[in-house]
């Protein structure tokens, strides 16, 4: 075991510079003016592969025996490593084998083998993938290079803090970083409590990874028993064994974010910076702004580390449609109004001078019609409670949808209406893999024993497809649901009893 003050040294010896890059600590203007604190971007979106994941793997691969660079390296990834890994072997004149699933996105596929790495395409999924690379080692006498829990892979990613510290000198109350196996906080963490250790360091998550949180709260590592895929880059289910030793030690807290949170972050980060972080990227600016709005700080010197930029083109557009609802400049709504005519003209007056995003509807009967109503608010002078409040005071019955996933993940994008003559339907939302064959999977295990009522597909340039399935089960046979989407193996969350399903599709 290596105690946190061990690792010092390691930092300080790093071998980094090699391939990586000091990247630079930029100032966040507009951040800054609206949060009232010093807001500092350390900018690892710069480095050769665009991300931070460089440090830690250069660094353990260069401290191998020329032995072991003489057979070569293997990891398994589909992300920052494999890039980290490849272009580190090229430097090094070795060998390097990418193993990655065949469902990867074509452009990571190119990225790695631009910077030289072996690329092999194994199996629909990163458990499969990983055993591979495993088997590699026994096969070709390859070293594995673990993305995260490896002592020198951590004293690789601890150079950031080294950074930090020597380019801000001043009064520093916090670091935040964004949290995946652990790496990353270990080493910044480490060396920054060693040195200041009155400064904060602050963990933040995604909400449906949070293995540091759940360890940190436990008091041991814990496995998570499902893993939200929206931030990949940091998509881990246990928290590593080495990088936990450090973090319990040397973390202060850990926040966790949404997904509209993080978007949200993106934005923030593109406007002061003009660069376009991936979800993992933007993870730690939301956790700062989260802690700033809390804590009600103001006049402080806080930094953040905006961890890399590997964002598909496509999924650019989803996070941009989430971006305001992470601000809280958009309502997202249910709204109950008379089935007659002028009813809507009549909605529009009591909203205002407030613009319409969206609106959805479809009759239903002659009495009542829900629509279904975007509406941009300003977080600090016209909030989405006043709104709802000015609606309710005019007699408007109103649900809020605005932290509802199925109503913005499908139920803003589907047509169609109520089913009343659809008997015993439950409702599921899962994350889909996209590879070949994912959905007649899914079709030879439910569709086979139960009626499909209602399906919805949406896919935002990500490795997985979000997806909404209605299922006619009868009562005494609901047991058995859980056994067959186990089987499965899909993530998935039950929505027979969400509110936008009723509203709108039930």
């Amino acid at each position: 075991m290596i105690m946190p003050t061990q690792y010092i040294r390691k930092i300080l010896e790093s071998r980094v510079y090699d391939v990586a890059v000091e990247s630079p600590l930029h100032a966040a203007p507009f951040l800054s003016e609206r949060l009232k604190n010093t807001v500092l971007v350390k900018r690892e979106d710069l480095q050769p592969v665009f991300s931070f994941k460089i440090r830690g793997a250069y660094n353990k691969i260069a401290q191998l025996s020329p032995e072991d660079l003489q057979k070569g390296v293997v990891c398994a990834s589909a992300g920052n490593h494999a890039q980290g890994v490849a272009l580190s072997a090229k430097k090094l004149g070795i060998r390097a084998v990418i193993v990655m699933p065949k469902t990867t996105p074509d452009i990571k596929v190119k990225g790695v083998r631009s910077h030289g790495g072996e690329v092999v395409l194994h199996g629909d999924s990163f458990p499969e993938s990983l055993a591979y690379a495993l088997s590699l080692v026994d096969q070709e006498g390859l070293t594995f290079i673990h993305p995260y829990d490896d002592p020198d892979t951590i004293a690789g990613q601890g150079t950031i803090g080294m950074e930090i510290l020597r380019q801000h000198s001043g009064d520093l109350h916090a670091v935040f970083v964004p949290v995946g196996g652990g790496g990353l906080i270990a080493g910044v963490a480490a060396y920054i409590k060693y040195l200041r250790p009155d400064t904060l360091v602050i963990g933040v998550e995604y909400e449906e990874s949070a293995c540091l949180k759940a360890a940190m709260d436990a008091g041991e590592r814990v496995t998570l028993p499902q893993v939200g895929l929206f931030a990949d880059g940091v998509a881990v289910a246990q928290i590593g064994e080495k990088t936990f030793e450090v973090c319990r030690d040397c973390v202060d807290e850990v926040i966790t974010v949404t997904a509209d949170e993080i978007c949200a972050a993106v934005k923030d980060l593109f406007d002061d910076t003009r660069s376009v972080t991936e979800t993992s990227g933007a993870l730690a600016t939301a956790g700062l702004k989260k802690y700033v709005e809390r804590e009600k700080i103001s006049g402080q010197n806080l930094v953040t580390i905006a961890s890399g930029a590997n964002i598909n083109f496509d999924r650019l557009r989803y996070v941009s449609e989430r971006a305001e609802l992470g601000e809280g400049r958009e309502a997202i709504l249910a709204v109950t109004i008379p089935e007659r005519p002028g009813s809507f003209r009549h909605f529009c007056e009591k909203i205002g001078k407030r613009n319409i995003t969206e609106f959805n509807y479809r009759y239903f009967d002659n009495r009542d019609a829900s629509i279904f109503v975007g509406v941009q608010v300003n977080p600090e002078t016209d909030t989405r409670t006043q709104l709802i409040d000015d609606l309710r005071s005019a007699g408007y019955p109103v649900e809020d949808l605005t932290e509802n996933e199925v109503a913005k993940l499908h139920v803003r994008y589907m047509v169609g209406g109520h089913a009343p003559e659809v008997d015993d339907e439950v409702v599921y939302r899962f994350e889909f893999p996209e590879r070949p064959g994912a959905l007649l999977n899914f079709l030879n295990k439910v569709g086979a024993h139960w009626n499909i009522s209602m399906f919805h597909y949406r896919n935002h340039g990500a490795a997985y497809g979000r997806v909404i399935v209605g299922i006619q089960v009868p009562v005494n046979e609901r047991g058995k649901i859980p056994e067959y989407l186990e089987e499965i193996g899909y993530h998935y969350w039950e929505e027979s009893g969400n509110s936008a399903y009723k509203l709108f599709l039930g």
